[in-house]
């Protein structure tokens, strides 16, 4: 069903494929101002929670504690786009699990001193606040917002029992990784032979683009680095070597990230009107 909100204008003119006619000096400069809106309305998720993060004054709004502040702009936002059909029941389903993976794996972490939340709230379960999990929730609102405004389709993807494969050893490696060592460039090698050929199409305004999947993987992870960086300079939690003073987080991360995006798009990619448009040779 299309969007009935005041978005729903906006999302019209960005899905109209019709051609344009424009002169070749034009279409570049064009195509690539369409594709920054595109991007840019799909992160509308993460732009109005990270909007939310920079405006929630640490003390808080009311006598009621930031994170929980947090908690219930997180909630609004999801009911918004849910009520105004910006997502399907079924979107909002893999989000919820994007949220249970990404909570428990917060809880985890915070349990070994990887990281911690230094605030109080009352919304805190294991050390961590609640509205955690909507930030790794946020990816997958990401992804599939931009597979409907982009026209996203996928050539030459793994077998879906090989791509969950190396989904879950990705996500098992953030817990084991501390004690049996870490297996990310293992895991790294193993993706980039299963998506080697994998290459995704896009339609930036009126005509198709391709790219390799794996640059989609490693450009949002870098995006989602850049975004951690501005969490724990706002102070909404922080490293152990960010305690004292603020210091850029490790670039490490990005590879983290970028893994993380992995796990994320293969539960994207098993949604039903998703996986329509997903080519797995035979």
């Amino acid at each position: 069903m299309p969007p009935h909100s005041m978005l729903a204008p906006l999302d019209a003119h960005l899905t109209d494929a019709r051609p344009r006619q424009l002169r070749p000096i034009h279409r570049p400069l064009v195509e690539l101002l369409y594709f920054g809106v595109k991007e840019a309305r799909a992160c509308l998720f993460a732009g109005l929670f990270f909007l939310a993060m920079f405006c929630v004054p640490r003390a808080g709004l009311a006598g009621i504690p930031r994170y929980d502040v947090l908690l219930a702009v997180a909630l609004a936002i999801q009911a918004w786009m849910l009520a105004t059909r910006l997502e399907s029941w079924d979107e909002v389903k893999a989000i919820g699990l994007f949220h249970a993976v990404g909570f428990a794996l917060e809880a985890f972490k915070t349990s070994i001193g990887a990281w911690s939340y230094p605030d109080f709230a009352y919304s805190k379960v294991l050390g961590v606040p609640l509205f955690s999990g909507f930030m790794y929730a946020a990816i997958g609102s990401y992804i599939i917002q931009a597979w409907r405004l982009l026209d996203l389709r996928i050539r030459h993807h793994p077998p879906y029992p090989m791509a969950a494969a190396i989904a879950v050893l990705i996500y098992l490696n953030f817990y084991t990784h501390h004690y049996i060592g870490d297996y990310r460039w293992y895991l790294a090698a193993c993706a980039l032979g299963l998506y080697a050929r994998t290459t995704v199409i896009f339609r930036p305004l009126d005509r198709d683009r391709r790219m390799p999947l794996l640059l989609g993987f490693v450009l949002t992870g870098f995006f989602i680095w850049l975004a951690e960086n501005l969490g724990t300079l706002l102070g909404v939690w922080r490293y152990p070597n960010q305690l004292g003073a603020w210091s850029a987080v490790h670039v490490g991360k990005w590879s983290a990230w970028s893994l993380l995006v992995i796990m994320t798009f293969t539960i994207v990619a098993n949604l039903k009107h998703v996986k329509a448009r997903v080519h797995v040779p035979e």
